[in-house]
């Protein structure tokens, strides 16, 4: 490759600020947004939890969309550095990495979920099918079967396989991919809309403009580091308003300003690489995966909590607490050996390369 994707900076550390957004938004994602669902119907009072409470009751799902920005810019942190994936061993690298990263917990929480959720109607042969192949935006309506949010995963890998098969032909090629791909999304994104309940078109076509848009960032990083730290304040809180307020729905707003803001912060805010923050963020994934199966069986069980105030944030405060501990199990004692498994398997046939945690 030339250009750009020939130029290794001497710089290798772990971008911890991103790695503590990834958990912040996976906790959005399971306590904002999907934590309503433990609680029986009309639980909540209008406006219960102020402005914050309701944008989170309503908007939470759009932290998906700062998944897909992250996933962009980490990925060309890592792989764009240096020609690995213009080789067939390091394209057998990068997906061996992405498969020992992903499938083992979505394989495991799958077949937890099969054996759970037996009765319900939309975890049919197909949708098995689906998610064994991790193809689960294929299954309509998205995000209603086994492990619900893995929909996302399946959408990301779409955008790795653009990715790696675009780098692999060099800057020239993977820069008109981006581009397209980004106007595509947009596209995608104005003609099928943004809900909770999306269509798989409009999924994939969240992913390819958060993903690529994340690619877009790295790109401009030494410009973008030179942005007044008000300034980036100001176009995140100017997207998260606009997402509330915009004809097209939240996502475009959210991507194009909020999120990259968002990022951009994380790169520089010191608190962002605390120790709990990142501890948070190798702990996303299993969040993620756990948290949607731990409500469904809650709700089956007791038919939603019911109680006043106190009895929703005692509820809050209880499912994160048993999500978190859950995950932190998870992520010690199946994730990194799961890894280091499949890893192993496949060492000497592929050589070492770098992998976004």
């Amino acid at each position: 490759m030339t250009g750009e994707l020939t130029a290794r900076p001497a710089d290798d550390q772990r971008l911890a600020g991103l790695d503590a957004l990834r958990g912040i938004a996976a906790c959005v994602v399971a306590f904002g947004y999907h934590a309503q669902y433990l609680f029986a119907p009309e639980t909540f009072a209008p406006g219960w939890g102020g402005a914050i409470g309701a944008w989170l009751r309503t908007l939470g799902w759009t932290a998906v969309d700062l998944f897909f920005v992250l996933s962009g810019y980490v990925f060309a942190h890592v792989y764009l550095r240096g020609t690995d994936l213009e080789t067939t061993r390091g394209q057998g690298a990068f997906w061996i990495a992405r498969i020992a990263r992903l499938y083992p917990l979505h394989l495991i929480m799958l077949l937890a979920c099969a054996g759970l959720f037996r009765a319900d109607s939309a975890n049919s042969s197909f949708a098995f099918a689906a998610h064994l192949l991790m193809a689960q935006a294929l299954v309509a309506p998205v995000g209603h079967t086994f492990d619900g949010p893995t929909w996302s995963l399946s959408v990301e890998m779409l955008c790795y396989t653009v990715f790696a098969f675009a780098a692999a032909g060099g800057w020239r090629v993977l820069r008109g991919v981006t581009l397209a791909a980004i106007g595509l999304g947009f596209a995608g994104i104005l003609t099928f809309g943004a809900s909770p309940q999306l269509a798989t078109a409009s999924v994939i076509a969240r992913g390819l403009f958060g993903f690529f848009i994340g690619q877009l960032l790295w790109r401009g990083r030494a410009h973008h580091a030179r942005a007044p730290t008000l300034a980036l304040a100001a176009a995140l809180a100017a997207g998260l308003w606009l997402s509330t307020a915009a004809r097209a729905g939240p996502v475009l707003p959210l991507t194009l300003l909020a999120w990259p803001a968002l990022l951009l912060l994380g790169l520089r805010l010191p608190l962002l690489s605390a120790k709990p923050l990142t501890w948070l963020g190798d702990r996303s994934y299993a969040i993620y995966l756990l948290h949607i199966p731990m409500i469904d069986f809650v709700a089956f069980s007791t038919g939603g909590v019911r109680g006043g105030d106190m009895a929703i944030v005692a509820a809050h405060i209880g499912f994160a607490a048993c999500t978190l501990a859950a995950a932190d199990l998870t992520y010690r004692r199946f994730e990194l050996p799961a890894r280091k498994w499949v890893r192993d398997i496949w060492r000497p046939r592929t050589a070492p390369a770098a992998s976004p945690t």
